[in-house]
């Protein structure tokens, strides 16, 4: 919020300290939140609002607590409560409900992992229109801090992964709700399932946030008319949305700046890719700070 009322703040690329730029907010039109945890920023959405930005949520919420696989986050409920207030707040089309990453091992087998899902599904599907899930891409830091910190887990292979998607196709069927369902930057095509590939920074859903802004619409390949006193969105024939060119080839999403910045989450997830060591976080958590505070 401090850097939001300074009107910028700093980027830094992760792989190069020295490859620094600052990132102005003057035409920022939306911010998407990536969390685990976003009650905090609970008190100063309506803030945020009032400055003119729209934004939605992609809300991680995985069910990892007998595990210990997410160790600081809040509990299970308490993040479920979190999610049914943002959308009773902002609406259901805001709050992207991510199953991310899905690992296997030890006492996690596919069909653990779909009957916590299916239990959480139940409770959230009420509240969001999709689901987005991914398998987790086993890195070599990843790798090493998972063989130390919680052996026996890795990446489903190409059965498991046909398995649970599967499953959730089966389970989303059965819900009273059911949701759109999506992976994130996976290869495989799933859409026989009815499964799509997702596009995170969603031109679709930005769109519907900013009708009216012009450059958007641009960008994510549309153009936008009034009729009948409504400002609907057309997509002309072979014109498709501007793919971020910074992304993985997977990957569908719209141009946007990712100012987040690695070694800063306290939730130490163990496969997490973008923390280091505990000590790392630390250092990486008071310099963020000090930033901030410096304006």
């Amino acid at each position: 919020m401090d850097r939001l009322r300074a009107g910028h703040c700093l980027w830094q690329n992760p792989f190069n300290a020295r490859q620094r730029q600052y990132v102005s907010f003057d035409q920022c039109a939306a911010i998407v939140f990536w969390s685990k945890d976003p009650s905090p920023l609970l008190p100063y959405l309506a803030e945020i609002e009032a400055r003119g930005y729209a934004f939605y949520f992609q809300y991680t919420l995985n069910d990892y607590e007998r595990e210990g696989l997410e160790p600081h986050v809040p509990s299970l409920d308490r993040r479920i409560a979190t999610f049914q207030e943002l959308s009773g707040r902002f609406g259901k089309h805001r709050v992207i409900w991510r199953h991310d990453p899905i690992l296997i091992g030890n006492r996690l087998s596919v069909a653990v992992i779909l009957e916590r899902l299916h239990r959480v599904a139940e409770l959230l599907a009420p509240h969001t229109e999709k689901l987005v899930f991914s398998f987790l891409d086993m890195y070599r830091k990843m790798a090493l801090r998972l063989a130390k910190q919680a052996p026996g887990y890795r990446a489903p292979d190409a059965e498991e992964m046909n398995e649970l998607a599967e499953g959730i196709a089966r389970m989303n069927v059965g819900l009273q709700t059911p949701l759109r369902l999506a992976t994130c930057a996976e290869t495989v095509d799933l859409l026989h399932l009815g499964i799509e590939h997702n596009r995170c920074i969603d031109p679709a859903l930005l769109l519907r946030l900013c009708p009216e802004n012009a450059e958007l619409a641009r960008i994510c390949g549309a153009t936008a008319r009034k009729e009948q006193g409504s400002l609907l969105q057309e997509v002309p024939a072979g014109l498709a949305p501007v793919k971020d060119r910074g992304q993985r080839a997977a990957c569908g999403c719209a141009p946007s700046k990712d100012i987040g910045r690695y070694n800063t989450c306290p939730h130490l997830c163990v496969y997490c890719y973008a923390n280091g060591s505990q000590a790392e976080v630390e250092r990486g958590l008071r310099a963020a700070r000090g930033e901030s505070e410096s304006r």
